[in-house]
Order: C-alpha cells, then sequence, then structure tokens
C-alpha cells in the first residue's frame, strides 16, 4: 500500500528544518513570513500559518516583536566529558521558583502566552522541561504564578490621589502600564472564572479606596467595570503581537497593504462616518486613544452615579 503524501504544511516545515540543520538559516535568521511562504510555494494564508505555528511548537523558531520570526538557538546534546558534566548542573541547574516564573515571563513578554511552554522556559536554562517541575506543578501554576508576579511590580505612587475620581484613573492607568509591559496579562485575566490573585486584588482595592457612599455590590460592579474596561481594552497589545508573528508585519506594515482595500470601500459612498476621517494620518486612532477617550467617558459616568449617590445620602440626611 502506498503512503498518503504528508500535508502541504508539513513538506514546508521539512524544507524549513532542513535549511535550518544545513545553516543556511542560522540563529536569530529570519524564516520566511506567512506572506513569502504562500508567495514561494503556493499555499494558501491559512497553511502558511501552521507552518509557522508548528515550527514555533517544535522549538525550531521563535517571535521577536518588530523584527519577525527567526530560527531560535537549538539545544544541543551534549557529548563525553561535556555530557558528564552537564548532568549534576541539570538536577538542579541553580533553578528556583522565581528563577524559572520569571524566565517564562520573558518568553511571554516577547512570545505571547501561545509560544509559551514548559520546554520553552525550559530552554532558557539549557535543561529539560522535567527540570522545572520540581518547582512548578504544571503550566498553569506557572501561569498563575507569572501575574501574580507581574502584578507585584506595580508601584502605587506616594501620595496617593485623594479624590475617588482622580484614584480610579490612577489605578487605571497603573493596570494600563502593567499590560503595555506584559501583553499577555490582559488575556489571561478572567472577569467570569477569576482567579485567586492577592496581588491584583490589592491593586483593585488601592484603585476603589477613595470611593465613598456606595453599597458593597455597586462598588464591586465599579471596580470590576473599571478593570474589564482597561483589560479588553489592552487584549489588543497581545493580538497585535500575534498578528506579528503570523503575518511578519508589524501594525503599520500590515495597514498600509490594507490602503487599497480599505479605499475601495470609502470610495463607495456607503460609510460616510469612516470616509470622514480618511486621510488624517497615522495615529488618529490607537490603543492609546481609544483607551484615552474611553476611559475618560467612563469616569464621567460613574461621577454621575456618585454625585447622585450623594445627593440621595443628603436627602435622607
Amino acid at each position: 500500500m502506498e503512503q498518503s503524501a504528508p500535508p502541504p504544511y508539513r513538506r514546508i516545515v521539512e524544507e524549513i528544518r532542513h535549511r535550518i540543520d544545513a545553516g543556511e538559516l542560522a540563529a536569530g535568521d529570519r524564516v520566511p513570513s506567512t506572506r513569502r511562504i504562500t508567495q514561494d510555494w503556493g499555499v494558501a494564508m491559512a497553511t502558511a500559518t501552521k507552518v509557522l505555528t508548528t515550527l514555533r511548537q517544535e522549538g525550531l523558531v521563535r517571535a521577536v516583536p518588530g523584527v519577525g520570526t527567526v530560527v531560535a538557538e537549538q539545544e544541543r546534546a551534549p557529548r563525553g566529558e561535556a555530557a558528564r558534566e552537564r548532568r549534576p548542573r541539570e538536577a538542579d541547574g541553580g533553578l528556583s521558583r522565581e528563577r524559572v516564573v520569571r524566565a517564562a515571563i520573558k518568553v511571554a513578554d516577547a512570545e505571547g502566552l501561545r509560544g509559551l511552554s514548559m520546554r520553552r522556559v525550559a530552554a532558557e536554562f539549557g535543561v529539560s522541561s522535567m527540570a522545572l517541575y520540581r518547582h512548578v506543578a504544571n503550566k498553569d501554576e506557572l501561569e498563575l504564578l507569572m501575574a501574580e508576579a507581574a502584578f507585584a511590580e506595580v508601584a502605587l505612587p506616594r501620595p496617593a490621589p485623594e479624590g475617588w475620581r482622580e484614584r480610579m484613573e490612577a489605578g487605571a492607568r497603573l493596570q494600563w502600564e502593567l499590560y503595555r509591559r506584559h501583553p499577555w496579562l490582559a488575556q489571561y485575566l478572567s472577569i467570569t472564572r477569576p482567579r485567586p490573585m492577592p496581588q491584583a486584588m490589592a491593586l483593585i482595592e488601592w484603585t476603589m479606596a477613595r470611593v465613598e457612599g456606595m453599597d458593597p455590590l455597586t462598588l464591586i460592579h465599579m471596580a470590576v467595570t473599571l478593570l474589564n474596561y482597561v483589560r479588553s481594552t489592552a487584549a489588543g497589545f497581545e493580538d497585535d503581537l500575534e498578528a506579528e508573528q503570523e503575518t511578519g508585519m508589524d501594525q503599520n506594515q500590515w495597514m498600509a497593504s490594507m490602503d487599497p482595500v480599505f479605499e475601495g470601500i470609502l470610495q463607495s459612498g456607503s460609510y460616510p462616518m469612516y470616509a470622514g476621517i480618511d486621510g488624517v494620518g497615522e495615529g488618529a486612532v490607537t490603543l492609546e486613544t481609544l483607551f484615552e477617550f474611553g476611559l475618560a467617558r467612563l469616569l464621567d459616568g460613574m461621577e454621575v452615579l456618585v454625585r447622585r449617590r450623594t445627593a440621595e445620602r443628603g436627602g435622607d440626611g
């Protein structure tokens, strides 16, 4: 019986693997982007995306923000005396829970949560993934420890803003900057299935500390609404990182490639709102402008609520 031919994505993976093994592509060299793969091999974008995903999963490449997908440093099996010297070090490797967590954060910052695996983190230390399990139980625990370590980085301003609106705004900006440093973090958090994270809870408590006169249920709704606004807007950081890894294009390059398509849509005359900002230039609508606009409007709405409750308390008196 004849063996069936491998799927197209696997054939391309093997060709790129051969180029890496042969030294044609060295560590740090860019590998073909999804666009280049579609052009050179004549396959669909979905197939090209699967090629890069498979290469990342197999530890052959890694994504570098602003650069694209590059060949990863390959771990070589030590031989002879080097192997005997390495085994005792791999048993402990100088590892600790804190070092493992910091290495995992470094990987996730550069490659996103989809690029994070126990094997990938172990490669940072030159050990097998089994060495990590002496310090963390599994990937779920590692991700939780990463999130808590990230929130522990937040330095609360001193003196703290006294006004309730100023305090809520400051807390929102602290979260925003945290998500900017760690794009994966916003995607990790969940409003419907929150995880026990004392460091994150402490920041939210601080953010809401100057809001007075609210019943506990209203207060928690205010807190979660603010948290979810910042988190959902900041999820775009991770979305953009993943898109850059898959396409090999940064945001400006991708928008430029879409210009002809959008231009045709706008010229139809059916979308006057969109056509109204045509030609205003880059930076008119970004994650930053959306965050600033939305935060101000959200706090405006909160202010209406606080004033109403304050007036009601005055009337009760």
